[in-house]
């Protein structure tokens, strides 16, 4: 009897700890050595373009975001890295990209199954606005989104910088899925109901280091092809 209570209890247990580990691996984690909760600063970017090219899988919103293309990119990155450990000493930057990755797959998922309430705490004001209107054209069309996330071929880092207290980073995002988009009549109207397609997209991401929010915000996108 003692034998199987004690097996409930680890049980349990394990069940748990996967749980919080789910929840801490989406862009951050708390670690104890947070500071006083801040209000999260958002940075507003400036203009905003429907991308609606059939070529593309999966037609984000873009929300145009400044890469760095200055020469010594790989070197200037590093130095913004460290800037932002020194900031926020919970900073890992292996288990950003592990959040960053699952956000990715989070954001396009939700998306096309026009699920508002898991984008809204992933996106900055004007991100999710942007993304909220491409949904409701596709509701003023009537038309629906087929969407199967097959997996990335690439991830990396592109740009990276610390803006007072505001970390902010810009990731490369090379993936892959398989998109179409039909009409009340089924009919495919955009995209490929089998074809495994590619596309680029380059999302940055925003965080106050001195925030006990451990998340990371998307703010800006550009969707490539």
């Amino acid at each position: 009897m003692a034998d199987s209570q004690l097996l409930g209890i680890l049980l349990l247990a394990m069940v748990a700890g996967i749980i919080l580990f789910r929840l801490y691996t989406v862009l951050g984690r708390r670690t104890g050595n947070e500071r006083e909760p801040q209000d999260r600063l958002r940075r507003i970017e400036a203009g905003a373009s429907q991308a609606s090219s059939s070529d593309k899988v999966l037609a984000l919103p873009d929300r145009s975001a400044k890469v760095s293309e200055q020469p010594d990119q790989q070197d200037a990155v590093a130095g913004a890295l460290a800037d932002i450990k020194r900031a926020d000493r919970g900073f890992d930057v292996s288990r950003f990209l592990e959040g960053a990755r699952e956000a990715y797959r989070l954001v396009v998922t939700a998306f096309a199954a026009r699920d508002r309430e898991a984008l809204r705490p992933l996106l900055s004001d004007e991100v999710y606005a942007a993304f909220d209107a491409e949904i409701h054209a596709h509701e003023e069309r009537n038309e629906t989104v087929n969407y199967a996330f097959v997996g990335f071929s690439e991830t990396g880092l592109v740009h990276a910088e610390l803006k007072g207290r505001i970390a902010e980073i810009t990731v490369r995002f090379a993936a892959q899925f398989v998109s179409s988009t039909t009409d009340t009549n089924g009919v495919v109207v955009e995209g490929d109901t089998k074809a495994v397609r590619d596309i680029v997209d380059i999302w940055t991401f925003d965080h106050d280091t001195r925030s006990s929010d451990p998340n990371w915000t998307l703010v800006a996108t550009i969707s490539g092809s």
